[in-house]
């Protein structure tokens, strides 16, 4: 039985499905509205919400999307039975995470979030190429139309925003200084690009896709400003062999087996931007004939 950890409606986690569904494959899918009871039965650990219920034991492999799995904690009136149940309750739940993370998977609960900062510095480590960054909290260091800024967090999530767009950090050129201080921020230098390239990575394979957004002044910086009426020419791209290993040996160490790699190629060289576990795929697949998410139910 095939676990999916996803969110409702998620895109990406239906057309796998529908993989799955053809290849007669047996999955159940986990909604991040599900809170999980422990129990147990006949000597065998198992975990129910108000839509599933499934042992552990019967799960051969799992895919980590989105979201997680939640617990639903028991309390007590007593301040003294609460925190140690607390803590009885606290060792279940990541026993439970951790014996479905040790079967046949496609990335982690608990390496689904990775820190930016990190993973520049292991790519350095492995021999990869990154533009020249560094933190601050002021401009006085920044050279000017030379210098892009971009969160290390993911996007933004308010409510009130109606339209996904409006709430993407998107990548920003620093055109003038500021005069005050401001909270420690992400600069880098501004890499003169020939073309972007979306690379989706599983298990040691790499699908890649060069997007040529530099000829757009909407997508030059972020070529998630999509220009819908013209859309940026998306084509097949083959990394060299010596920038693949070597990305291996980033996902490697960051225990990742899946994820979304950004390179932009400049010259002769190609420049690391980051990596997300998450990463959208789909339009990139669909466009070169890639099938990553048949790729994803066939491994499952």
């Amino acid at each position: 039985m095939i676990l999916i950890i996803s969110k409702n409606q998620e895109t990406t986690t239906n057309e796998v499905i529908k993989w799955l569904l053809s290849m007669d494959k047996k999955f159940i899918r986990v909604h991040e509205d599900e809170f999980f009871e422990i129990k147990v039965q006949q000597k065998r650990l198992y975990i129910e919400s108000y839509r599933n219920k499934f042992f552990l034991d019967e799960i051969s492999s799992v895919w980590y999307r989105r979201g997680g799995i939640k617990f639903k904690r028991l309390q007590y009136n007593n301040p003294s039975v609460d925190a140690h149940m607390a803590e009885h309750q606290h060792w279940l739940e990541d026993y439970v995470i951790k014996t479905l993370e040790s079967k046949k998977h496609i990335n982690k609960q608990s390496t689904s979030h990775v820190n930016k900062l990190h993973v520049l510095e292991e790519a350095k480590k492995v021999g990869l190429a990154v533009p020249e960054y560094f933190l601050a909290d002021n401009t006085g260091d920044v050279l000017l139309n030379s210098t892009i800024t971009k969160p290390i967090t993911g996007n933004i999530m308010i409510d009130a925003f109606d339209n996904y767009q409006d709430s993407i950090m998107y990548t920003t050129v620093i055109g003038e200084k500021e005069q005050d201080t401001f909270f420690i921020s992400f600069f880098q230098e501004k890499i003169e690009k020939d073309f972007e390239i979306r690379s989706f990575y599983l298990n040691g394979e790499t699908y890649s896709t060069a997007i040529f957004s530099q000829n757009d002044a909407q997508t030059r910086t972020d070529f998630r400003k999509y220009n819908l009426e013209k859309p940026n020419r998306n084509v097949r791209y083959n990394l060299p062999k010596a920038i693949v290993e070597k990305l291996k040996r980033l996902m490697q160490s960051l225990d990742l087996n899946c994820g979304s790699v950004d390179f932009i190629k400049s010259g002769e060289k190609y420049y690391f931007l980051e990596v997300n576990t998450v990463g959208q795929f789909l339009g990139v697949s669909t466009i070169c004939n890639y099938s990553a998410e048949k790729a994803i139910a066939e491994y499952l």
